[in-house]
Order: structure tokens, then C-alpha cells, then sequence
């Protein structure tokens, strides 16, 4: 793995902190910023690197051997960075969500639309393979995004369950890990967790998410080494697929009052001309193109190993 400064670790957690705020917001992929951001592959690769071999190099040439096989200052500072922006920003993003939803996701649309073009010029062969894979993917990411959410449930094996198909989501460029919780019915369960500090439920899902971690980056993994440009379509699909959800402007269509809460079961997209009350267009429209250059500012970092 490759050789760096300490400035240069501090950008990988930077990196990490800008995941982090992404897998926080429903709609959004961490796995999208990373991929934009340069980092993608060699966090598959390093994750992937955790194997029975791993330890037997620990047992055989020590820590120092074990920890330049794992990658592992790569993958402290970028996990260092993710835990930061999860637990400084979570609350803060739940506010903003609540009272300037139209703002937060006109930025992040912004942004995800030009992430489609970066991971699609990363295909260098475009035949009818690739052009179906992109097709299915954003079949598939617009078919998660319709979904109706369930209800919330707290129990451990569940959690841990949820821990695990999420963040096999958050790892995908497009899949939002946080809005496959949401799905589940667990995001405000263990976003609660979060702002609580309810270790019982944050272990749970930091075990289950573990364990989908380590078996699912191994099929990544072997796409990218055996099926590189197919797995670009794929993923260029889902980032496609997924602006579906984070459109800024919808219309409740059902709800279901669960306890004391109302809970969104679905939504429709409208025009912003059709938005019952302040469309913020305007303002919308400033934060989509700062959300689309801010894309350049990331991919400019990402030159920055």
C-alpha cells in the first residue's frame, strides 16, 4: 500500500468525515463520496484484506507485518473520520432534514447528478453489456427508492440484521445505506442511539455491519478484478437510479401514525411549481450548483493520495 504524510492522512479522514455526513442523510451514499473522492477501490482492497491469512501474519511476523497488510493507518484515519462526522453531525442533519429539507437535498441532488458522469467516464468499453448493466442498476436503485418504508423495530437480532444489509448498501455508490434502514423500519431507532449514546443498540449494528462488511467487499472485490467495466455500468446505474430519492420536491401521499408519531408511507415527486407552500427555487437552484461543483472540489482532493 502506498506510502503517506500525516497531511495526507488527514485528507483520507476528511474524506472519511464526508462519508460519514452522507450515510447519515436517506437517500444519500457514502459509497458515492468515496468513489468520487478517489478512495474506492483501496477500501474494498484493504477491507477485503481481512481474512484467516491476516491474523496468521499477525501470529507469524508480528504486529507491524499485520498492519501494513491491512492497510491499516488508511483505514483508521478514514474510519476515524466517519465516526467523527456520524456523531458530531447526525443531530445536526436530523435538524436540518426537518426544517430545510427542500435546501439539504437540492444540494445533495446537485451533487449525486454529477457523480453520475464522473463514475460513468470511468467505463472505458461502452457495448450492449455495459449499457444493460447500467439499465439494471438504475432499475434496481429506482425500485428501492419506491419501496414503502416499515415499521420501526427494535429488537437485537433484528438490528444486528439491519446493521449488516446496510452497510452493504452504504459501501454500493447509489444505495443509501441510511435509506435502506428506513426501509427496514430502523433508522430512527438507531439514530436515536446515536444522539443517546445507547451503546447496547450502536454495538449491535457496528457487529452486524462487521460481519456484511467483511462478506460482501469480497464480492466487490472480484467484480472489479474479473468484471471491471460491467461493475462501473452497475454502479453508475444505481447512482442514476437513486436521484429518484432525493429529488427535493414531493408531495405525502399516505401516512400511518405509529404510537405518537406520523410516519411517511409515501411520497410522490412533483414539479416545484406544483409545491404546496415556499418552493425555495431559487435558493434550491443556487445549492444543486454549488452541490455539483462541490463533485470538482471532491475529485480535485482526490488527487491528493
Amino acid at each position: 500500500m502506498e506510502n503517506r504524510n500525516f497531511i495526507q492522512y488527514a485528507i483520507i479522514t476528511l474524506k472519511g468525515m464526508a462519508m460519514g455526513a452522507a450515510d447519515v442523510v436517506p437517500g444519500v451514499s457514502g459509497g458515492t463520496i468515496a468513489f468520487i473522492s478517489g478512495i474506492y477501490e483501496e477500501l474494498i482492497t484493504s477491507i477485503n484484506n481481512v481474512d484467516i491469512s491476516l491474523f496468521k501474519t499477525l501470529r507469524k511476523d508480528g504486529l507491524s507485518a499485520f498492519w501494513k497488510k491491512l492497510n491499516g493507518n488508511f483505514l483508521l484515519a478514514l474510519f476515524l473520520g466517519i465516526a467523527i462526522s456520524v456523531f458530531s453531525l447526525a443531530k445536526f442533519i436530523s435538524w436540518l432534514l426537518v426544517t430545510q429539507p427542500i435546501l439539504v437535498w437540492s444540494f445533495f441532488f446537485g451533487l449525486v447528478v454529477a457523480s453520475v458522469f464522473f463514475v460513468g467516464k470511468s467505463i472505458e468499453i461502452w457495448n450492449w453489456k455495459t449499457i444493460g448493466m447500467l439499465i439494471l442498476g438504475t432499475v434496481i436503485a429506482y425500485f428501492v427508492t419506491v419501496l414503502p418504508p416499515s415499521h420501526n423495530i427494535d429488537s437485537i437480532p433484528y438490528l444486528f440484521l439491519c446493521g449488516t444489509l446496510a452497510i452493504c448498501a452504504m459501501i454500493l455508490p447509489g444505495i443509501s445505506g441510511a435509506f435502506i434502514l428506513v426501509l427496514l423500519g430502523s433508522y430512527k431507532t438507531i439514530l436515536d442511539a446515536v444522539h443517546e449514546r445507547d451503546f447496547r443498540i450502536i454495538l449491535t449494528v457496528g457487529l452486524g455491519a462487521i460481519v456484511g462488511l467483511l462478506s460482501f467487499s469480497k464480492l466487490l472485490k472480484w467484480m472489479f478484478n474479473h468484471h471491471k467495466n460491467m461493475t462501473l455500468a452497475v454502479l453508475t446505474g444505481f447512482i442514476l437510479g437513486s436521484l429518484n430519492k432525493i429529488w427535493p420536491w414531493n408531495m405525502v401521499v399516505e401516512t400511518e401514525i405509529v404510537g405518537d408519531k406520523i410516519i411517511t408511507v409515501k411520497e410522490q415527486n412533483i414539479s416545484p411549481f406544483a409545491f404546496d407552500g415556499d418552493n425555495q427555487l431559487i435558493f434550491a437552484l443556487i445549492l444543486a450548483i454549488l452541490g455539483f461543483f462541490f463533485f470538482f472540489v471532491l475529485e480535485k482532493i482526490a488527487s491528493k493520495k
